[in-house]
């Protein structure tokens, strides 16, 4: 989870919001990222999307099984989808998120009768640290948007 959080950090550094994402198999990275949707122009680079596609491009697969993703936010509906999608064995997040979030929160994509695969879902590790990061920079973000 400490990789995730350096990206998150990066992702920040880089004025996007603060989420990262490392996919890992067999104990080695495959692939890491951060939040990309400003620099890409594109609002599906989420950090999960983007760690994600590297990581199918490097096993020359679109499935991914034996893979875990760990993400320091809960996935939104986009993300858990394309973790579904991509049979991840287990997923590992940080912090939730109550507006967004789509694995614990909201519409609680994986207990819907309908999803195709169910990775196993830790949630809270290193939550306190991605909130934090998450609450540092949207504070930082509204007390600009209020000096201007």
């Amino acid at each position: 989870m400490e990789h995730a959080l350096a990206e998150a950090r990066m992702a920040a550094a880089r004025g996007e919001v603060p989420v990262g994402a490392v996919v890992v198999k067999d104990g080695a990275v495959l692939s890491s990222a951060g939040n990309r949707t400003l620099a890409d122009l594109d609002p599906t680079a989420h950090a999960e999307i983007v760690a994600l596609r590297a990581a199918a491009r490097i096993l020359g697969s679109e499935r991914l099984p034996g893979c875990d993703l760990y993400v320091t936010l809960e996935p939104c509906a986009m993300c858990a989808a394309a973790i579904s999608f991509a049979r991840i064995r287990r997923l590992y997040f940080g912090a939730l998120d109550p507006k967004g979030g789509a694995v614990e929160s909201g519409p609680c994509l994986y207990t819907q009768p309908t999803v195709h695969h169910k990775p196993e879902v830790y949630g809270g590790f290193a939550a306190t640290e991605a909130g934090a990061l998450l609450a540092a920079f949207f504070r930082a973000r509204r007390g600009a948007a209020g000096g201007a």
